[in-house]
């Protein structure tokens, strides 16, 4: 999870210019390649142009904008190598996480799960990519957060939390992958229910996470196909 800079105070103007773009920015209001007018935004949050100047720097610290000499500061889009790696990294800690979870999850998180995935699937016809991946993080919290093992457990959030900074919700490059995930979902939700043995069930988890990254890598590799 992304922490407040030291020496930043949680109400100081830069602060809430920071909480502002940020938020417009996963939301998708402010879409990768968006030329950010720091005069207008100012404006638009009554601030003068210094503190939103210091969000922008912090932001671009943490990859969420990018800045140019002559072209100024844009909203980051997906680096495709950093999206490669941290999707094969989370591929298998998420994996090992979700085998180890699996025997500790309950009736209830299934229903939990079951209820999150209901709603993925109704929001296929009306398709916004940014709640469908909201909601896809909720579905998979519910099935790795029992894992024992915290290192591992850190590590499957470092990993969520870089995609989250790699600006995208993958969805939006590949929106075919959606309905093929949330049949995913349920398969992987059998699984657990039927008792599967722990190999079984981390093959499961890191093949659906891989069929993502296959189906993002497909989509770049042939930008006009859909």
């Amino acid at each position: 999870m992304i922490t407040q800079s030291a020496g930043t105070p949680a109400g100081s103007k830069s602060e809430q210019a920071y909480a502002a773009i940020k938020d417009k920015i996963l939301a998708g209001k402010y879409t990768p390649g968006y030329r950010l007018v720091l005069a207008k935004i100012a404006s638009d949050l009554g601030f003068s142009v210094v503190p939103v100047r210091e969000a922008i720097r912090r932001l671009e610290a943490e990859s969420y904008i990018t800045f140019e000499r002559n072209i100024g500061a844009t909203v980051a889009g997906i680096d495709p190598t950093e999206y490669l790696y941290t999707m094969q990294t989370l591929s298998i800690v998420e994996g090992a996480a979700t085998a180890l979870s699996a025997p500790m999850i309950t009736e209830t998180d299934i229903a939990r799960a079951r209820a999150v995935n209901t709603k993925m699937r109704e929001c296929l016809d009306d398709f916004d990519p940014v709640l469908f991946t909201s909601l896809n993080l909720d579905f998979h919290s519910i099935l790795f957060e029992n894992c024992p093992n915290p290192h591992i457990l850190d590590l499957v959030h470092r990993g969520w939390n870089r995609l989250q900074a790699l600006r995208s919700s993958t969805f939006t490059y590949v929106p075919g992958r959606a309905q093929q995930s949330v049949a995913e979902h349920e398969a992987l939700l059998a699984l657990i229910e039927s008792g599967a043995g722990p190999d079984d069930v981390e093959h499961a988890a890191r093949a659906h996470r891989t069929a993502t990254l296959d189906a993002y890598l497909a989509r770049t590799s042939h930008p006009t196909q859909h």
